[in-house]
């Protein structure tokens, strides 16, 4: 018996993944920023994952250089490393 569902990105690489792919695919405003919203949305509600995995995939996307997070936590920015990311 089964108790619990399956987590997808519990594991931080795939949140990481996600994250840049959901970010990819958002048009940037001013300057290459994507609103943190516009992804954190999408993230939690429309694959239904948590908090926690959302902080794990930016910390690792950030580490990773995919992502830049400005200081503020009010929006990112895709690096070049994060659009090599998606070719594979």
């Amino acid at each position: 018996m089964k108790l619990t569902t399956e987590r997808p990105y519990a594991n931080p690489e795939a949140a990481a993944r996600k994250l840049v792919e959901l970010a990819a695919a958002i048009e940037p405003v001013q300057d290459g920023r994507i609103h943190i919203e516009k992804i954190n949305a999408p993230f939690l509600y429309t694959w239904k994952a948590s908090g926690p995995e959302f902080g794990a995939g930016i910390k690792l996307a950030v580490d990773r250089g995919w992502l830049e997070l400005h200081e503020s936590g009010t929006y990112v920015r895709l690096l070049k490393p994060g659009e090599d990311l998606l070719a594979s």
